[in-house]
């Protein structure tokens, strides 16, 4: 499933970010970088990544005004948002707004590759209305 796919992490904790990048490439993973929340928007049109994981909180630009953006985008790409915020109105407000799953930190890499797996999977078609004889 790694063959091929794009990741791009958006976070501004550069010892953070390149540890991910390390375990993703070596799961196979082609990982792209952004610093901040406005870079990282700007790489989402000019990579077309698979996948996002988007840190809450950063200068700049943090991770809301993002998933605001690509919410109602259909090219958006999946997004995971990891963030070290314990508010439970904070997650809700993620999900509401589409992340594939929202992780605290400090979190296990298993966690987060499980998620990457999960977001990276093929979306299941939506079942057809049946056609009733009038």
């Amino acid at each position: 499933m790694a063959q091929n796919k794009v990741i791009l992490i958006v976070d501004d904790d550069m010892e953070l970010s390149d540890g991910l990048r390390a375990v993703l490439e070596k799961q196979g993973f082609r990982v792209i970088q952004a610093r901040d929340g406005q870079l990282g928007k700007q790489m989402v049109y000019q990579h077309r990544p698979d996948l996002v994981i988007l840190d809450m909180m950063m200068p700049r630009m943090g991770g809301y005004p993002v998933l605001e953006h690509f919410r109602d985008k259909p090219d958006a790409p999946p997004i995971i948002m990891i963030t070290a915020n314990e508010g439970s109105r904070h997650k809700a407000y993620a999900e509401y707004l589409g992340v594939v799953d929202y992780i605290r930190k400090p979190f296990a890499m298993e966690r987060l590759l499980e998620a990457v797996h999960r977001g990276l999977a093929p979306k299941e078609a939506p079942p057809e209305e049946e056609q009733k004889d009038k």
